[in-house]
């Protein structure tokens, strides 16, 4: 092999200069390397600093030839020590191992440490957010007197602020003898960083020189604190505005839901001829959106395809959002399926724009089809199956996420809570109150005020009055819980002064408050309180009144016997009433046997809505009470000519953690023999203390023995006799029914409290009826 190399060292350093200029490959540098062995001159420690300063910063040279040949060095000097953890930092990020090699050159003292080593070894510290080893390197640089450089001071101004310390990097600031552009951003960066706006624009205002990263840094500040005017007023300010400017801009907007405004600086930008990046088209595909704007996202897609950035996995996941969001599942999914590189996002994206659509199906197949499900697509699914009114399966899917050991978070939580509160699954529901205690999670507003009303709608007024009192932070929405819960619950009074309390904390009553309100009177035939509250809200709060409003004002007035009233209210309503407004009068109306009005009204419901079960039946009903047998078969006729079905009652109840269902003459149950021996039983005991079946409920026309029997299996009756038999004293038996519960049932059930000594809870389609001891909670007036 032919040597290139001469034997004077100033020859040989200018021959390996030439070698190196023309080195293309691997094999043209390892010809180099072995004429320097071959000769001798790789000993010659600065030509090693030129062969190691080259093999690192060259694409074809694998790094392990660099480190061969450092660790061949005897007395390596500090341009090769500086260049080997330069290597390790910038080009092979691992800047332990960078640590590691200054540490071993200290040790070794063959060479000492100038100031180009301390700036990479002090930004080393800052990418492992090493502060403990940067505050001992930091003493190095004053031990070593590099500590008045300009290039070490920032570097330790950068170590302090990326790791959250600005006390110490603004004390190496202010100490600093020279600061330069660098030194003023890279403060500046670090109270952006830790959101802090005010040092931010003291820094800002102070600079001798506003560069556009300083601007731009900024504009990030004040978009991510809502100060978008400020963040403007410096953008239009800036001269010579580059990309990021324009970006930081628009995701200003976007940020703060200024979706239009967003998009038109996006437009703006681009037809300046501003080149855009994957970032700003992400922010303006959000916006589209959230507008709902399927052409301008359209049009963004395309500018993204003309351009080439289509491929990169943020924007993907943007677009598969804006599609499904605008109900385009189909181009979400062919984006999907044609998508190269996917993440976690992605998937999950997808399953929640299925699940947004309502293609459940789909989105729970390719749940199961993800290589690796995280924790957002668990609470997606889940809440899905929650929104969905597939409660069921939203438990059974939270039960399987333990079973994977994914620690849920409050997200899920709420919708598993949820279900529970639609399932009446109590125990379920208590077993996540603890877990959350268990697990020292924070109950924020959302999830707290969930607990709540779950509790309330279980009927245990105790278990959310102790999550109320807990909750550090509570919202309008966690009083309107409470007040809503307690006069569901019959705790009129309780609700009243909560709403009193609510006010004296300055926190202010919506529209919801006051469906509450209205709402605790109705419970309790409390006229002139309703008709107060009903004022204030008006007068006192400038609220509006909406349909529900009104209907609470109808039902109250019409429970109380003032059907005139109740009707002049309906007609003077600036809204059209609702089903439900429209049933609490039909429904007043049979209660107080005013049959000529309730006729009347029930004739034209039933032509208003020919759909609509409850006032065919309540029609047919009020014909019943008066033996009219032919007008009641002209009503079920009518009812089976246009296809209505008479939504049956159906009693739920939990029971060791399962959910049993019950239906009226229910004979489907695994246990129903026992269930009738129960019924038995009770009936026997009824009769001692005197019960007499309120037979006008059944609306047929046929005996009377006959009618008892069908009184006697209604579906609250059923569940009571099963909660007998399987739930032990003193536990309360709880019971969730679709439907009204009936006069006879209300009876029966007030009897067997008293003589069973049991408390029985039933919550039926309008408020909880807690029973004890022969009575109830709502005084017979419901």
């Amino acid at each position: 092999m032919k040597s290139w190399w001469n034997l004077k060292p100033s020859i040989n350093q200018f021959i390996l200069d030439t070698e190196l200029q023309r080195c293309q490959c691997l094999r043209q540098f390892k010809q180099i390397l072995s004429q320097m062995i071959l000769t001798g001159f790789i000993t010659n420690t600065f030509a090693a600093s030129r062969l190691i300063h080259f093999s690192t910063h060259s694409t074809f040279i694998p790094f392990h030839y660099s480190h061969k040949i450092f660790n061949h060095l005897h007395n390596p000097n500090v341009f090769a020590w500086n260049t080997m953890m330069r290597a390790h930092l910038d080009l092979q990020h691992s800047p332990h191992h960078a640590l590691y090699l200054y540490k071993l050159f200290l040790l070794k003292g063959h060479a000492t440490p100038d100031n180009y080593t301390h700036p990479i070894i002090i930004r080393s510290c800052a990418a492992r957010l090493a502060q403990f080893e940067g505050e001992e390197l930091h003493d190095h640089v004053v031990k070593f007197g590099v500590e008045s450089d300009v290039y070490v001071r920032n570097t330790l101004i950068n170590l302090y602020a990326v790791c959250g310390d600005m006390v110490s990097a603004r004390k190496v600031f202010d100490e600093s003898p020279v600061l330069d552009l660098v030194s003023w951003n890279t403060v500046l960066a670090g109270y952006v960083q830790l959101g802090d706006v005010e040092e931010a624009e003291c820094v800002y205002a102070r600079m001798p020189k506003r560069g556009v990263i300083a601007s731009n840094s900024m504009i990030v500040l004040f978009g991510r604190k809502g100060c978008v005017e400020k963040a403007r007023r410096i953008f239009y300010e800036i001269q010579g505005k580059d990309m990021i400017s324009w970006s930081a801009l628009v995701s200003c907007y976007e940020q703060n839901e200024m979706y239009e405004e967003a998009l038109a600086l996006f437009v703006e930008m681009n037809a300046n001829g501003v080149m855009v990046d994957e970032v700003v088209v992400v922010s303006a595909i959000s916006a589209c959106s959230r507008l709902l704007n399927i052409q301008t996202g359209i049009s963004v897609h395309a500018l993204a395809v003309k351009i080439g950035i289509e491929g990169y996995v943020s924007l993907q996941n943007a677009l598969i959002h804006l599609y499904s969001s605008c109900e385009r599942i189909l181009d979400a999914q062919k984006l999907f399926n044609d998508s190269v590189l996917l993440d976690d996002i992605s998937w999950n994206s997808m399953i929640s724009g299925y699940l947004r659509c309502g293609s459940i199906e789909k989105a729970k197949t390719l749940f199961y089809s993800m290589p690796e499900r995280d924790v957002v697509s668990w609470s997606a699914m889940i809440s899905g199956y929650a929104q969905h009114e597939r409660f069921s399966e939203a438990l059974a899917l939270f039960q399987e996420m333990q079973l994977h050991g994914i620690r849920p978070d409050e997200f899920v939580l709420v919708s598993v809570i949820s279900s529970c509160t639609h399932l009446a699954a109590l125990d379920l529901g208590k077993w996540i109150h603890a877990y959350i205690s268990k697990n020292k999670l924070r109950v924020n507003v959302i999830l707290g005020t969930t607990l709540i009303d779950m509790y309330m709608k279980c009927g245990c007024v105790e278990n959310a009055f102790e999550v109320f009192y807990a909750m550090e932070e509570k919202g309008v929405s966690t009083w309107n819980a409470l007040i809503l819960g307690l006069a569901m619950n019959g705790l009129v009074k309780e609700s009243l002064n909560m709403f009193e309390d609510m006010k004296k904390t300055g926190t202010v009553p919506n529209e919801i408050t006051f469906v509450g309100v209205l709402g605790a009177c109705r419970h309790m035939g409390l006229v002139d309180e309703g008709r107060h509250y009903f004022g204030s809200m008006i007068h006192e709060h400038k609220i509006e009144p909406d349909i529900k409003h009104y209907g609470c004002m109808v039902d109250l007035l019409g429970r109380a016997g003032l059907l005139k009233e109740a009707e002049d209210m309906i007609e003077s309503m600036p809204m059209l009433p609702d089903v439900a407004t429209w049933g609490a009068l039909l429904g007043a109306c049979r209660k107080h046997h005013n049959n000529e009005v309730g006729e009347r009204v029930g004739r034209k419901l039933v032509q208003l809505y020919p759909d609509h079960d409850g006032f065919h039946v309540l029609l047919s009903n009020i014909y019943a009470s008066k033996g009219n047998w032919g007008n009641v078969l002209e009503i079920r006729g009518i009812m089976a000519q246009q296809g209505v079905v008479k939504t049956p009652g159906c009693s739920t109840i939990e029971a060791n953690g399962i959910l049993h269902e019950f239906l009226a003459g229910d004979k489907t149950h695994p246990q129903i023999n026992d269930i009738e021996h129960m019924l038995d039983l009770v009936a026997a005991k009824l009769k001692i203390e005197g019960y007499v079946p309120t037979t006008s409920e059944v609306s047929l026309d046929i005996d009377e023995e006959e009618k008892e029997t069908v009184l006697f299996r209604h579906s609250e009756k059923l569940a009571v006799a099963f909660g007998l038999i399987t739930i032990a004293p003193p536990t309360p038996i709880r019971i969730m029914k679709n439907l009204r519960i009936c006069n006879d049932c209300h009876t029966v059930v007030k009897l067997i409290s008293k003589a069973f000594d049991r408390e029985i809870v039933i919550r039926d389609r309008h408020r909880f009826h807690h029973f004890k001891l022969g009575a109830c909670s709502c005084m017979d007036f419901w």
